[in-house]
């Protein structure tokens, strides 16, 4: 199996595949530099995929290295996280999707349209669900917090979430139990999953993303 490794250095992370003679499938224009005998593919996705893509920030293409050598993917002020599939798809946040072994398939999730327009996501959000056996790779903005919930609720005030079991339900839902006492608390709406499964959480960004991102603001 190809094997993915997240390299941290000078304040910046980015992920080496390393490919014996395998496949693997990336995020378009994610290439920083391979070497080896590794041949790069793109093809066209089908026509369903290709409308999905069109209405939500997935990416019409995802091309493929094949061989045996090393792959460097482009690096970021934020994170990256290796999740290994188990017998459960895990959805991931629209934009997550970074990298994944070839035995991975990738299908398209949508997300109900009254939770998707409620969130502020529009009325369509498409999302990638990724099925094992193999690696995926997501992109987040900091540290990753495995939280397990058996039968219980996470209740997030932002976009915190990176990936998540199917087994997780996802709504939204009044932060309190009233319109008014909503507003008095100054946060309307969360976020709300609920069920047994694994989530992976980014509550924080790494502060060198901060600063950028506090620049770009100003």
């Amino acid at each position: 199996m190809a094997s993915f490794d997240v390299i941290e250095d000078e304040g910046t992370r980015c992920v080496r595949a390393t490919l014996d003679n395998e496949t693997i499938h990336a995020e378009r224009g994610a290439l920083c530099y391979m070497f080896g005998k590794i041949k790069v593919d793109a093809r066209l996705p089908s026509a369903g995929w290709m409308i999905k893509s069109m209405l939500s920030e997935e990416s019409l293409i995802r091309p493929t290295f094949t061989g045996t050598g090393v792959v460097y993917l482009e690096s970021s002020f934020g994170g990256f996280h290796v999740i290994d599939l188990g017998a459960e798809p895990w959805i991931l946040e629209s934009g997550s999707y970074w990298a994944s072994e070839e035995s991975v398939r990738l299908h398209v999730f949508r997300e109900s349209m009254v939770t998707s327009f409620w969130a502020g996501d529009g009325v369509f959000d498409f999302q990638t669900e990724a099925a094992g056996p193999g690696k995926v790779v997501v992109t987040c903005a900091g540290p990753i917090e495995e939280i397990v919930l058996n039968d219980e609720q996470l209740s997030t005030n932002g976009k915190f979430v990176v990936a998540r079991t199917k087994g997780i339900s996802y709504s939204i839902r009044r932060a309190a139990k009233t319109r008014f006492g909503s507003r008095l608390t100054g946060d309307r709406w969360v976020r709300l999953y609920q069920g047994t499964g694994t989530i992976l959480m980014s509550s924080y960004p790494y502060w060198r993303l901060k600063l950028r991102q506090q620049a770009g603001s100003d």
